[in-house]
């Protein structure tokens, strides 16, 4: 048996468990009878704040990954994970082959699915990263307000005012990005990985990460000795304004990196790829991210 198959049976007993249980007291398993509210899942916690903004009183959401010393690629499901998608009414993954045990779980129950990267046209193979990108972020709001109102149609009303709002929000980020992209616009960055490739895309920025270290990254492999040597010469040179840090992937190769970009004065933009703790809101932290990013192109 798999490990996938044994934690789905465990996952089944858990919830035949529960079951019993609701039968024996005269209770009904399900969120709606309990709290009066939708039970939503998702699988990062970048997804399930977009979620919350969204549903507002009317969703209870619960987030599997919201720690930043948490790989979404590595991470191995519990059963209770698992089950929290069988008991969802609505389930939010990231999709993009970045978090496949969740679509899996989640493709397995009756639960109204949003998929952000199908929703945003992102194919598996593509950067998985796409809480930092514009597009998503917006197709990702409007899918996961059409699930809503097919799971709640009382409040679809009060779903699509929430939407409008979320909106508006995303519009005055949308403006930030613009105005700082008149100064952030062609400058060449580099990165340890390109987890926030999106976001410095949507500030126009140019990617000069050193091709070999560039593709040994996202195949997430080990760049070789001449590859890092690359990556130093080219900030020691002075063409690359500034070196983006995935701290949740920090290892002795990115120290070299570091050490190479804090020598030639590359000014350093430090960021994970989960949420941190600081932030309760996906939008927040983009808007404190692009600050950063300003600052560090001055």
């Amino acid at each position: 048996m798999t490990a996938w198959k044994k934690i789905t049976a465990l996952a089944t007993s858990v919830l035949m468990i529960a079951g019993l249980a609701a039968c024996g007291s005269g209770d009904s398993n399900t969120a709606e009878s309990n709290s009066g509210k939708l039970e939503v899942v998702a699988s990062i916690n970048q997804w399930g704040s977009i979620a919350e903004d969204l549903g507002g009183k009317y969703v209870e959401v619960t987030n599997i990954m919201s720690k930043t010393n948490v790989e979404a690629h590595d991470y191995e499901p519990t059963s209770r994970d698992v089950a929290k998608f069988h008991s969802a009414q609505v389930s939010i993954v990231n999709g993009a082959d970045y978090d496949a045990w969740a679509v899996k779980a989640a493709e397995s129950t009756n639960t109204n699915l949003v998929n952000v990267a199908d929703a945003a046209g992102i194919e598996d193979g593509g950067n998985p990263h796409i809480w930092f990108s514009a597009k998503a972020r917006s197709a990702a709001a409007d899918a996961i307000t059409a699930a809503y109102q097919e799971a709640d149609s009382a409040h679809k009303a009060d779903y699509a005012k929430l939407n409008k709002d979320w909106h508006a929000k995303a519009d005055k980020l949308e403006t930030k990005l613009e105005e700082a992209s008149a100064k952030t616009k062609n400058l060449p960055y580099a990165a340890t990985e390109s987890v926030a490739w999106y976001l410095a895309d949507d500030l126009k920025m140019k990617d000069a990460t050193p091709k070999g270290y560039a593709q040994a990254s996202a195949n997430e492999s080990e760049p070789t000795p001449t590859d890092i040597k690359k990556f130093q010469d080219a900030l020691k040179s002075g063409g690359i304004t500034m070196l983006v840090l995935n701290t949740q992937e920090s290892n002795s190769t990115t120290e070299q990196i570091t050490t190479a970009a804090n020598s030639a004065g590359v000014p350093i933009v430090e960021l994970t790829e989960q949420m941190p703790a600081e932030y309760n809101d996906l939008l927040d932290w983009m808007n404190a991210l692009v600050d950063q990013f300003t600052e560090a192109a001055k």
